[in-house]
């Protein structure tokens, strides 16, 4: 007896690596993670969380034992994101993580930012000093239930905790009236923002 058996493939595109001939090497992933084109803008995730879900709030964030942090908190002092705890190395695998808020910062300073649209989604295109280029959407924010700011705000998390004041972990930012110019902009880390993926250069 024989049997039909429908077989499902699942196809994705993988993810690039651009060189924006930035001074310390790193390659910026051409799309988000969740993502599978440049404008997508892919998964909402808490910072330390490897799933999206449905509420952004603190009872609902997984590094959280009561009212306290778990992790990255004064108890182990760690302000940098582990890959464990790294959804752009989790789901990507290899050496693909988030940025440092000093990888942020460089993207900031050395490229150029233009505000512009692609296949009808709001973002800037950021050209790196030898003329190659990322898009980031402007997907804006998760908080509670709530999808805020979309087509108008950008934000992406970095690895990087904001020492002392644990709530909260640096990220990039950037609106439709001004490209990201402040070095330390932060979010609480309960909240879902876009994972943008960076990787060392080989």
């Amino acid at each position: 007896v024989s049997e039909d058996i429908a077989l499902v493939a699942k196809f994705y595109r993988v993810p690039a690596e651009v060189d924006l001939g930035l001074p310390s090497g790193v390659r910026w992933a051409d799309f988000n993670v969740g993502a599978t084109r440049p404008e997508e803008f892919g998964g909402y995730y808490a910072w330390g969380e490897t799933g999206i879900k449905d509420d952004y709030k603190k009872v609902t964030y997984k590094l959280l034992n009561g009212n306290a942090y778990s992790k990255y908190c004064s108890d182990d002092d760690k302000t940098n994101l582990e890959l464990v705890d790294d959804v752009a190395n989790v789901l990507w695998g290899g050496d693909w993580r988030m940025p440092t808020l000093s990888e942020v910062n460089e993207l900031k300073d050395n490229c150029e930012w233009e505000w512009t649209s692609v296949n009808g989604v709001d973002g800037y295109k950021v050209t790196g000093p030898n003329g190659n280029s990322i898009f980031l959407p402007a997907a804006g924010y998760c908080t509670g239930t709530q999808l805020m700011n979309v087509g108008t705000l950008g934000y992406y998390w970095s690895s990087s905790a904001y020492p002392n004041y644990w709530d909260n972990v640096f990220d990039l930012e950037f609106n439709s009236s001004e490209a990201p110019t402040y070095k330390y902009h932060s979010l609480f880390r309960q909240y879902g923002l876009t994972v943008r993926p960076v990787r060392k250069g080989i």
